[in-house]
């Protein structure tokens, strides 16, 4: 069928540079768009024309509502709606809305992003288990600073297996800072992109943000706390049972890892993997 559609002289912007978001529409629905002087006419299956008609209404009500997007976020938004018939433009503009962490703002760019960042609001104990790139750690950095800026806890704690990827790093100098520093340097990296150096040194060094090696967290009770594990596919089962018996009152913990990328000595069954097994059932 073909349909013509009325659209707004403010909704220029949605068709993208070279009308690159009007191909990713083309390709993900499976129609052809052809602008006309006072609107687009649609053709395509009655369901995929619907599905178009939706997000030219969507992102006007949303530029009406003075959401704005820079390309690249609304281009990535475009491929999840198409993707997924579920979503719509405004629902996935609305729930996975920019949120300041610190001196940065994010906005997830994809829905499991959008869905990861939720259930880290919603539930105490969030696993976060994917593959490199998909800002399992960043998100959960930033989450943990926004509990912390907003007072919700009075405390970040970042552990990490010590186990090196394919090489041993043997003997490190230094205090036990300094020792299992190299390991944490990704949540470092995160944490100086989007708090001041100055501000991240003076939280180190009153232990408002706090190093604690998963080795030494035997027998403490984690209370107003963000608890970050990252890494987590490295842990054995008996450390990962003792790190999610560690939460106490008002905190949460955010566990991260990619079960594909196993360093444990000896082909032991990783604890990730066995916390997602027992745990799949229970909410969190």
């Amino acid at each position: 069928m073909k349909k013509s559609i009325e659209v707004s002289s403010n909704i220029e912007t949605l068709f993208g540079t070279r009308d690159e978001n009007l191909h990713v529409l083309e390709d993900g629905l499976n129609i052809s768009i052809d602008l006309r002087s006072n609107g687009v006419e649609v053709e395509g299956a009655p369901r995929d024309v619907a599905r178009a008609e939706q997000v030219f209404a969507d992102y006007d009500h949303l530029q009406r509502s003075g959401f704005s997007f820079n390309n690249g976020d609304l281009n990535s938004m475009l491929r999840v709606v198409t993707t997924d018939p579920k979503v719509t433009l405004r629902g996935l503009a609305e729930a996975g809305k920019q949120r300041s962490f610190g001196r940065r703002t994010v906005q997830p760019k994809s829905s499991n992003q959008r869905r990861y960042l939720e259930a880290i609001e919603k539930h105490d104990m969030v696993f976060g288990v994917g593959p490199a790139g998909t800002g399992k750690t960043y998100l959960a950095v930033a989450m943990a600073i926004s509990a912390l800026l907003a007072k919700r806890v009075n405390r970040i704690i970042l552990a990490r297996p010590a186990v090196e990827a394919g090489e041993r790093l043997g003997f490190l100098p230094g205090t036990l800072q300094d020792k299992i520093d190299p390991y944490l340097r990704p949540l470092y990296d995160a944490l100086y992109d989007m708090l001041d150096p100055e501000k991240v040194d003076r939280y180190l060094e009153k232990n408002v943000i706090e190093i604690a090696p998963i080795a030494f967290m035997r027998g403490r009770t984690l209370n107003d706390s963000f608890v970050i594990m990252d890494e987590a596919q490295n842990t054995t089962s008996e450390q990962m049972k003792m790190f999610v018996t560690r939460l106490g009152f008002n905190s949460k913990a955010v566990i991260t890892g990619d079960i594909t990328q196993i360093d444990l000595p000896n082909a032991r069954r990783s604890g990730l993997v066995e916390a997602i097994d027992i745990l799949k059932p229970v909410e969190g």
